[in-house]
């Protein structure tokens, strides 16, 4: 059992136990899902900490992953002592209002807050983070730019705390995605099937087939709304040694951006090893790095071999549909590629992108 005491702040959440059985017995989080009333966000809440163990958690458990109740129910009231001893911690360091201004889930506190509220706030903040510390989270989260690879639009400011808190949700759901070791040369192997997955029309057809090719390749493709503020499209984040994660927002819920998303960030984890950059006026990346990004998944949609081809593709909807199956992609991305290029005017063959809604793309996230 894991000794929570080993360390003076450090914690363990239940979840992590859970995670690391499921991977072990190749035991899905819709597996584990089916066994509770609320499913998947049972899952989550017990994976990220904050839902309690109780004895019929911790009986359900028990029957899924293994173990006994009691061994469950043990290692919640484990973790409950060590975030509280982690929370007076944090009190006595002096750094309590530090991780008060840091984001944080949920309706913002209002007012002066009560001795016991800022312990709650406190607490929230790092089961949130999975951090025992001021310190540790500045570490991982304080310098944003230089920790993170996100891509967003260049003509709007992002708002770094509601990008932290979409990057933050995107790795505890990249937490229930079980994936192969993250291998670049496996995710270049499988750049021609993702290529071809442009051309399904539906996210719930698509999605699932791009996560599991994805999954062979050691990246946990997600799919999280981003938040009020928030302007991001895309982001990769090592969240463990061997595993990556592709974090996607639909933001545009356009065919033709959605598949750039995908590429760039393919294009960042194979070319840079998931190194810190971040594309926005506010929180500047480094140009060269974007640029190689930005060509690499340019090249996804339209292959060097019919660059010529693609010049002399006209400004007509046949000659685009033509060519667009001709090299196996959606007609919405040939647009988009002739529209970035001044090929094409921007108002024009936009019919031939697909948009979605939420009703469509909900269905297809884990």
């Amino acid at each position: 059992m894991i000794d929570e005491h080993a360390t003076a702040n450090w914690f363990s959440k239940p979840g992590d136990s859970i995670r690391a059985i499921m991977q072990r017995r190749n035991i899905s989080a819709y597996d584990l899902a089916e066994r509770f009333d609320d499913g998947l966000d049972a899952v989550r809440s017990l994976i990220e900490g904050t839902r309690q163990i109780d004895e019929s958690t911790a009986s359900t458990l028990s029957t899924v992953l293994g173990a006994t109740a009691k061994f469950w129910l043990k290692r919640q009231e484990n973790f409950d002592t060590a975030v509280d001893r982690a929370v007076a911690q944090v009190r006595e360091s002096g750094h309590e209002d530090l991780l008060l201004r840091v984001p944080a889930p949920g309706r913002k506190a209002r007012g002066k807050l009560s001795l016991e509220s800022r312990a709650a706030e406190i607490r929230k903040r790092l089961v949130f983070y999975n951090v025992p510390d001021a310190e540790s989270w500045t570490g991982r989260y304080g310098r944003l730019v230089g920790d993170t690879d996100y891509r967003t639009s260049q003509s709007f400011a992002s708002k770094e705390d509601a990008t932290l808190l979409w990057l933050r949700r995107g790795e505890l759901e990249a937490d229930m995605v079980q994936t192969r070791a993250w291998n670049s040369g496996n995710l270049m192997d499988r750049l021609k099937e993702i290529r071809k997955l442009s051309m399904i029309r539906h996210p719930q057809l698509f999605l699932p087939k791009l996560s599991t090719l994805c999954a062979e390749a050691g990246v946990a493709l997600v799919v999280v709304k981003a938040p009020d503020g928030c302007r991001a499209s895309g982001a990769i984040r090592m969240v463990d040694p061997d595993k990556a994660m592709l974090l996607l927002s639909f933001r545009y819920k356009r065919d033709d951006q959605f598949w750039f998303t995908v590429f760039h960030e393919i294009g960042h984890l194979v070319l840079h090893k998931a190194d810190t950059f971040v594309d926005d006026d506010a929180l500047p990346g480094d140009p060269i790095r974007e640029n190689e990004a930005n060509e690499f998944a340019a090249e996804c949609v339209i292959p060097a071999l019919r660059e010529s081809e693609f010049e002399r593709v006209r400004p007509q909807r046949d000659d685009v549909v033509r060519f667009s199956v001709s090299i196996g992609v959606a007609p919405g991305l040939t647009v988009g590629q002739m529209q970035h290029r001044g090929m094409l005017e921007p108002n024009k063959l936009n019919y031939l992108k697909r948009t979605w809604d939420w009703s469509q793309i909900n269905p297809a996230t884990v």
